[in-house]
């Protein structure tokens, strides 16, 4: 059976694909077969997604890029809108069809959600939704800026609502210029119930390779062993 893990943020553009890499490469270097997956990507570059280009070159089995991402959007607008402009619903199914393909190659899959813990990605459903089909614990990746600590506690709060384990969580600088970031970090380890898996510098342009030794995997490894479910919920 295969086992990952969820990872979600406080926002978007807060570091979830370098988080995620960077999950993987460790992994990997322990001689794990690892997967990325990206099941929902709103957003492309010159007709690339590089959030998926990044997580299809993190893995080191042979996948598909449709396994690793079902759906693909080139607006970089919510899910559920981007879907519904081109005619098309987000199916949780097929999702997590795709995830039981991986969890058959792979020792190990982390799965990368699109923008933050609660996003639409239908009429009906969220990125909450998609945690739990996948039945995974999850990852919060905080941006550490002005406003970290209320959107944190709240994503927490939202993740053990949902029935989730929260995981872990990375401190992830993105604003070189935050004050009392220390302070910051030292307050979410008091009000977070997961470890802190570590803290990644300001990058500037994503820097996948120098975040790789940052992030403590054996917490994950030793406490988190997960069976995906059979059926979506």
């Amino acid at each position: 059976m295969g086992k990952g893990f969820f990872v979600t943020g406080t926002d978007t553009g807060i570091g979830k694909t370098t988080v995620s890499c960077a999950l993987l490469r460790a992994f990997a270097a322990q001689g794990k077969k690892v997967a990325g997956m990206k099941p929902i990507v709103a957003g492309s570059e010159n007709g690339q997604w590089v959030d998926v280009e990044q997580l299809l070159a993190a893995s080191n089995v042979n996948v598909t890029r449709q396994q690793i991402n079902p759906y693909a959007f080139d607006p970089p607008i919510s899910p559920h809108l981007a879907a519904r402009q081109l005619g098309t619903e987000i199916d949780l199914s097929v999702i997590h069809h795709a995830y039981q393909q991986l969890c058959a190659k792979a020792d190990l899959v982390i799965v990368e959600g699109a923008g933050g813990f609660l996003v639409p990605i239908n009429d009906r459903q969220n990125g909450a939704d998609l945690a739990k089909t996948l039945n995974l614990p999850v990852i919060l990746v905080v941006g550490m800026r002005l406003g970290c600590l209320n959107h944190a506690l709240l994503t927490a709060q939202a993740i053990q609502a949902a029935g989730l384990t929260l995981a872990g969580w990375v401190a992830n600088c993105v604003d070189p210029q935050m004050l009392a970031l220390e302070q910051n970090i030292a307050a979410l380890e008091q009000r977070l119930d997961c470890p802190l898996l570590g803290t990644l510098p300001f990058l500037g342009e994503t820097d996948i390779a120098h975040s790789i030794g940052l992030l403590d995997t054996k917490i994950l490894t030793s406490n988190h062993i997960v069976k995906p479910r059979m059926n979506p919920s």
